[in-house]
């Protein structure tokens, strides 16, 4: 039987939500916090509308899901982010002690795992699901934003 609840659904809801932040003018990262197959928590890059450079996607989905939750520790929860996390995000994760972290473009720069940023022992990883859209999208944005520029 097929699942149509997995990680590739999740990440196209991940997608969404980096559409809206390319909408807004924010660098287009998504992301969607999912328990039991529900997504919990959805989030976009905020740093430009909120004028505050912690605000990445994952940081807003951190928060709305421990809120949701009731609790700040996401141990059976999975997260859904169409870009690598930075070291910052990376670091959040690990205080969250979150069950799973799946991306969808490398951040071969800044991403965690040239970093060689440490995450919580328990954290699974997987990568590249869905790369090709989530790198395109961020493409998309750059490419527009030095034509405007």
């Amino acid at each position: 039987m097929i699942q149509p609840f997995d990680d590739f659904y999740f990440m196209k809801k991940a997608l969404q939500e980096a559409e809206f932040a390319f909408d807004k003018g924010e660098i287009p990262v998504g992301a969607v916090i999912v328990l039991n197959d529900k997504i919990i928590a959805r989030a976009h890059n905020l740093t430009e509308t909120l004028n505050d450079v912690t605000a990445h996607a994952e940081m807003q989905a951190f928060t709305a899901a421990a809120d949701f939750l009731g609790g700040k520790y996401l141990k059976n929860c999975t997260l859904y982010v169409t870009l690598e996390p930075c070291q910052m995000c990376a670091g959040a994760s690990y205080w969250t002690q979150i069950g799973r972290i799946v991306y969808g473009a490398s951040e071969p720069e800044r991403g965690f795992v040239n970093l060689k940023i440490t995450l919580h022992p328990k954290t699974k990883v997987i990568s590249g699901v869905l790369e090709n859209k989530c790198s395109q999208i961020l493409k998309r944005f750059f490419i527009q934003k030095r034509n405007l520029n």
